[in-house]
């Protein structure tokens, strides 16, 4: 998978020169540039680019988060990408990844708070959408607790957790309305390509 490949090689970039790589690349507010302080070079200005809506989801935190996300992209991509092909493949994750930016950056607007963000989760919940409706009742070991699931019912109930967690403000600093972001955009996609094959028929 090539989206796979950059992603981990964008995160070894990102280390080069974490501190560049976030004020440029990460996905900043719709603001004013404001004046950010890094450990490593002081107060540094910042703020929002177009780009952004792209390049955030080539960053992560750290090893784990880029790990984590790489191993769902990687299970729940490669089957969605081997039934629509790389090309339809790509054109979802990357309006779903444009599209959990979009809500993000509506959600910082409301909220006021000035923060990057980046991953790739957005994107790979809009991939877990996908592989939810396109192999229902396929089974999905969890890792915490160990147990198999439907896909469907894995699907639902991760998206009710992750909106209660985005509610409540439960595991502040994870960008939980971003997650809905990219499953909302990713099924409204599936929606208009189902519009359109039942139109050319």
């Amino acid at each position: 998978m090539i989206v796979l490949g950059i992603t981990v090689a964008a995160y070894f970039v990102q280390m080069t020169a974490l501190t560049d790589v976030i004020r440029l690349f990460a996905l900043w507010p719709l603001a004013t540039p404001e004046m950010i302080r890094f450990a490593d070079t002081g107060a540094i200005e910042t703020g929002f680019a177009p780009w952004q809506l792209v390049t955030y989801g080539f960053l992560h935190g750290d090893l784990m988060h880029l790990f984590f996300n790489m191993f769902a992209l990687y299970m729940f991509g490669l089957p969605v990408e081997r039934a629509w092909g790389a090309r339809r493949f790509l054109i979802y994750y990357f309006v779903c990844l444009v599209g959990a930016a979009i809500i993000q950056l509506l959600v910082a607007a409301i909220s006021g708070d000035v923060y990057p963000t980046i991953g790739a989760s957005g994107a790979v919940f809009g991939l877990l959408l996908a592989y939810g409706l396109m192999f229902p009742n396929s089974t999905i070991m969890l890792l915490i607790p160990p147990i198999p699931m439907k896909a469907k019912y894995f699907v639902v109930g991760y998206g009710l957790l992750t909106l209660f967690f985005g509610m409540t403000g439960t595991m502040a600093g994870v960008a939980h309305f971003a997650h809905l972001g990219g499953m909302l955009f990713g099924f409204g996609l599936i929606l208009y390509w189902g519009s359109r094959g039942k139109r050319s028929r």
